[in-house]
């Protein structure tokens, strides 16, 4: 059902990133604590990281070299949580985000029920199983606006915090397109400015 859904999904692509960075993050589905639940991995990152530290994040990073997006989103599920993936189990992909920091996110949506999670703890402080249906929670998303930007703050309350975009952009889209089968773009979201450097 996501994989349909998402490949039904008109995507985006930024043709000229311009100054931005190519980066990937998987969205990763997985047997959540309930038999039968999905949820997806959310991570803390280790305060100690240059960029971000301590924010909540999909397993992700820049685009290296010769590496295509998918690619990308698996190593770096492979480096921060040790879970081993293939292109066979990548379902589709989403918009791509441009970020306040300097960074063109894509996400990559990647099918792993059965996996074992073990962070890397160089870069990851702790790491959740979330249940899909959090992000269906009465009152969510929440949309703010702020002084700084004419475009709204998008936010998610989770069990475990409530998320700011660029993620919190990410996974409504993915909530959206993927788990509701609506066509729902989130590039007119802010981040909010903490997450600008």
């Amino acid at each position: 059902m996501i994989m349909e859904r998402l490949g039904r999904f008109e995507l985006r692509r930024s043709a000229d990133a311009g100054v931005l960075k190519h980066a990937a993050v998987a969205i990763v589905v997985v047997e959540g604590e309930a038999p039968g639940e999905a949820a997806f991995l959310l991570t803390k990152r280790t305060p100690r990281l240059r960029a971000h530290g301590g924010q909540w994040a999909l397993p992700g990073g820049r685009v290296d070299p010769g590496e295509t997006l998918q690619q990308t989103a698996l190593r770096e599920l492979h480096e921060e949580l040790g879970v081993l993936a293939s292109v066979d189990d990548v379902l589709g992909t989403l918009d791509d985000y441009p970020t306040r920091s300097g960074y063109l996110i894509a996400p990559v949506v990647v099918w792993a029920p059965g996996v074992t999670v073990t962070p890397n703890p160089s870069e990851v402080a702790a790491a959740y199983r979330i249940g899909c249906a959090e992000l269906f929670r009465e009152g969510s998303p929440e949309i703010v606006a702020i002084e700084e930007s004419d475009r709204p703050i998008i936010r998610l309350p989770l069990p475990v915090a409530t998320v700011n975009a660029p993620t919190a952009a990410v996974l409504y889209q993915f909530r959206e397109v993927a788990l509701a089968g609506r066509d729902t773009r989130v590039d007119h979201f802010e981040q909010p400015v903490f997450a600008w450097r």
